[in-house]
C-alpha cells in the first residue's frame, strides 16, 4: 500500500495532477486523494484548481462534469466503467417531451445525470445546494430529474410549485429498508437517524436529520449523541470514524454499497496516471450545451 501511495505522489508531480475522491470510494483511495468530498465540492475543486490533469476517483458523470467545465484539462478515471445507474434513468427525449407540454417550466437536473441530459436542462443541482437553487427559480413548474426521491423531498419545501418527477432513483439508497432502523433502535433507542434525501419517503419521515453526504458527515460535530444510524453509502464510514473516534456509527445490514464506486482502487489510480489511458472526452457541441446548466448551478449556489 505504501509503495502505491509513494508511486502516486511521484506521478502526480510528473503529470501536474490533482487526485479527487468521492466519499463513497474505499478508504485507502480517500486517504491518498488530495481532496475528498461530495459531488458539488469536487466539481468546484475540479473547476478551480490549476492542475493540468485531474484524476477523478468517482463515477463517470463526475469526471464528465469536470471535463465539461474545464475542457482544456485532461480528466482521467481509474476505471471508466464505473458509472451511475440513476444517471441513465432519464433521457433527453423524456425531457423534451415534458418541456413541450409546459410553457412555464424549468428543468432542474440532479448532477447525477448523463452529459446528454444536462445538455437539455436549465440548471444542475446537487443534494447540498438544490434548495438554494430552486429558491431562485421563478417558474411554477419544475421538472426535477432523474431522482424521484430527492425530488419528492425537495417538493415539501416548495408547496407553491408543481414538481414533475420521473421514476428514477439511486438503487443503493432506494433499496434501504425502514425495518433496519427499528432493529437497531430496539437495542440502541437513543441512536439518531441521519439519512440522505435519495432515500425513500418513509425513511425520510423517521429521520432525525436529512442532508447531503457532506452534511451528514458534519452533523455529529454539533450533536451530543453517541450513536448514529447512517442511511447512505457505507463509504462515509471511513471519514466518520476518523473525525469522530469516540462516536459509534451503525449502518443497515447488509451495509449499502455502490458497486460502481467500489470499482475504483488505488492500483487502478496509479495505472491511470502511469499510462494516461482512457481520458474522458466530450464532443464540443455537446459539452457547450451541457456547460450552461453546470455554470448556472455554480452561479446560483456559490
Amino acid at each position: 500500500m505504501n509503495d502505491l501511495i509513494s508511486r502516486l505522489e511521484t506521478l502526480k508531480a510528473q503529470r501536474d495532477a490533482v487526485v479527487l475522491a468521492h466519499y463513497y470510494v474505499d478508504g485507502d483511495i480517500q486517504d491518498a486523494a488530495d481532496y475528498v468530498g461530495d459531488s458539488y465540492y469536487l466539481s468546484t475543486i475540479a473547476k478551480n484548481r490549476p492542475h493540468q490533469t485531474i484524476l477523478f476517483c468517482g463515477v463517470r458523470f463526475m469526471a464528465e462534469s469536470a471535463k465539461i467545465l474545464s475542457p482544456e484539462k485532461t480528466v482521467l478515471m481509474p476505471d471508466t466503467l464505473a458509472d451511475c445507474p440513476m444517471a441513465h434513468m432519464v433521457t433527453p427525449e423524456y425531457v423534451n417531451d415534458i418541456r413541450s407540454a409546459y410553457s412555464d417550466l424549468t428543468v432542474v437536473c440532479y448532477i447525477n445525470s448523463t452529459t446528454e441530459t444536462k445538455a437539455v436542462s436549465d440548471v444542475c443541482v446537487t443534494s447540498s445546494n438544490a434548495k438554494k437553487i430552486i429558491s431562485a427559480i421563478d417558474t411554477k413548474n419544475i421538472l426535477f430529474i432523474p431522482d424521484r426521491n430527492l425530488g419528492s423531498y425537495l417538493q415539501g419545501f416548495f408547496p407553491e410549485k408543481n414538481f414533475i418527477l420521473p421514476n428514477g432513483c439511486c438503487p443503493v439508497h432506494d433499496n434501504l429498508q425502514i425495518e433496519d432502523i427499528s432493529s437497531i433502535k430496539s437495542s440502541i433507542p437513543d441512536a439518531l437517524v441521519l439519512s440522505h434525501p435519495e432515500c425513500a419517503s418513509d425513511i425520510i419521515k423517521v429521520s432525525d436529520f436529512v442532508g447531503s453526504t457532506s452534511e451528514i458527515i458534519a452533523f455529529p460535530a454539533q450533536s451530543a449523541a453517541h450513536n448514529f444510524i447512517i442511511y447512505t453509502e457505507n463509504g462515509v464510514a471511513h471519514i466518520l470514524k476518523k473525525k469522530y473516534p469516540s462516536k459509534v456509527f451503525h449502518f443497515p445490514s447488509p451495509p449499502p454499497v455502490c458497486k460502481d464506486m467500489k470499482m475504483i482502487t488505488l492500483e487502478k489510480a496509479v495505472h491511470a496516471l502511469e499510462t494516461m489511458a482512457n481520458p474522458i472526452e466530450v464532443p464540443e457541441s455537446l459539452r457547450k450545451a451541457a456547460q450552461k446548466s453546470l455554470v448556472r448551478m455554480h452561479e446560483l449556489a456559490d
